[in-house]
């Protein structure tokens, strides 16, 4: 593949779909899914992937059952202490995008620790979309601009797209060329609506928990195979 895409956002959908289809607890999906998340992780660093963007925890998720949600922090910080060493040793370094106030101290000290631990690796930057939605986080940057223009720190003539994405919780990554949705379900559901102005999008039938190497190499095939002209025509980008 002679190109590969910078940035890759993958919406990881059908945890609790496969459950049910293996007449399991909607958990055991999760559990399963988190497997998958090394294996992509894993693949995404041997292809040299610069940016993995991974929703793992929506701001509309804690509308699930309780249980779930505690079980789905529990099975976070359990694969943080478990794959801490995995990010070391393949010089990945660990973000996250989302207000994490509303996440538990335990969550937040055990992400803070991984995130602080892997500030120096120069390799594969892992962002966890936690407690994300995009249409909130433009929101705040809106009012934090509003704020500074009403405070005279900012003119409103100067405001502008550099702008808005330095108040973003996500103003560190670049924009997304590759955004993937498993599970069959096609829509962005609130995910770095920002960021996907030009991303190129794959659908995938496969849930989650079965989303292999296989599956991500062919998502990978599909992009290079695809043409990019960001509003531009198919002359244009051969002159």
């Amino acid at each position: 593949m002679n190109k590969l895409p910078e940035h890759v956002a993958i919406i990881m959908d059908g945890n609790g779909r496969w459950a049910k289809q293996k007449g399991k607890q909607r958990f055991i999906g999760h559990k399963k899914g988190a497997k998958a998340v090394r294996e992509v992780i894993e693949v995404a660093a041997e292809q040299q992937i610069k940016f993995l963007t991974l929703f793992a925890f929506s701001c509309d998720n804690w509308n699930r059952p309780e249980e779930e949600v505690s079980l789905l922090m529990k099975l976070l910080v359990s694969s943080l202490k478990k794959e801490f060493n995995h990010l070391i040793e393949n010089n990945i370094q660990l973000k996250t995008i989302g207000d994490l106030n509303k996440l538990s101290l335990t969550v937040r000290e055990e992400l803070y620790h991984v995130i602080e631990k892997t500030k120096k690796n120069t390799g594969m930057v892992l962002t966890l979309a936690l407690n994300y939605g995009a249409q909130e986080e433009i929101t705040n940057a809106v009012k934090a601009i509003a704020d500074k223009v009403k405070n005279n720190i900012i003119s409103p003539e100067k405001v502008d797209q550099s702008t808005i994405n330095e108040h973003l919780y996500s103003r560190f990554l670049p924009p997304v060329d590759l955004l993937i949705r498993t599970s069959g379900e096609e829509r962005i559901s609130n995910f770095l609506l920002w960021h996907i102005a030009y991303a190129e999008l794959y659908f995938t039938k496969t849930l989650w928990p079965d989303f292999s190497k296989e599956n991500l190499l062919e998502a990978l095939i599909n992009f290079n195979k695809r043409e990019r002209r960001f509003g531009k025509t198919s002359e244009q980008l051969t002159n």
